[in-house]
């Protein structure tokens, strides 16, 4: 199956999908990763536009058709992104599980942002005014909500692992 994990920036959804893939043998497909990538390559320079996620959509259905779980990780902001994760699971033939993962409190939100250190040599964060101050569509169908807020990321990942399983059950 495809679990796509979107969400604003600071907000877990890398703690959550590293959990999850280790909790599912799933592979952890991040997005970050893959723009970083490319702008070591020398063929871009940040932002890089659409190209991460359309090679994050192509290998998303190439590990699928494997038959393998795939945890699609990306701040996945606008509509025609969240349709595209989602066309890449029909395509391949596997359920799909959309969720956002948000901090609802703005004070703890603000301080994760500032505070959190870089695990991609030079991936360059944003800061908290780019945070809020970014173009984030509302969701236009069902989807899960996982609000990270005054939890530890185990208490977090529990309704997302519940609801895996549901999935799983069809």
């Amino acid at each position: 199956m495809l679990i796509v994990i979107g969400g604003l920036p600071a907000t877990g959804k890398t703690t959550l999908s590293r959990l999850l893939a280790s909790r599912t043998n799933g592979v952890h497909l991040r997005v970050d990763t893959i723009e970083q990538a490319i702008v070591h390559s020398g063929l871009a320079r940040h932002p890089v536009g659409p190209v991460g996620y359309v090679v994050g959509y192509a290998l998303a259905e190439e590990q699928l058709r494997q038959g393998l779980t795939v945890i699609a990780e990306s701040v996945n902001p606008l509509a025609v992104t969240r349709d595209a994760w989602r066309d890449a699971a029909v395509r391949a033939g596997v359920p799909v599980l959309e969720v956002e993962v948000l901090c609802s409190d703005k004070d703890e939100h603000r301080h994760r942002a500032r505070s959190r250190s870089v695990d991609i040599p030079d991936l360059p964060l944003p800061d908290w005014e780019q945070i809020v101050g970014r173009d984030y569509e509302p969701w236009n169908r069902d989807y899960l909500v996982v609000d990270t807020a005054g939890q530890e990321p185990e208490d977090s990942l529990a309704p997302l692992i519940e609801a895996v399983l549901s999935a799983e059950r069809g």
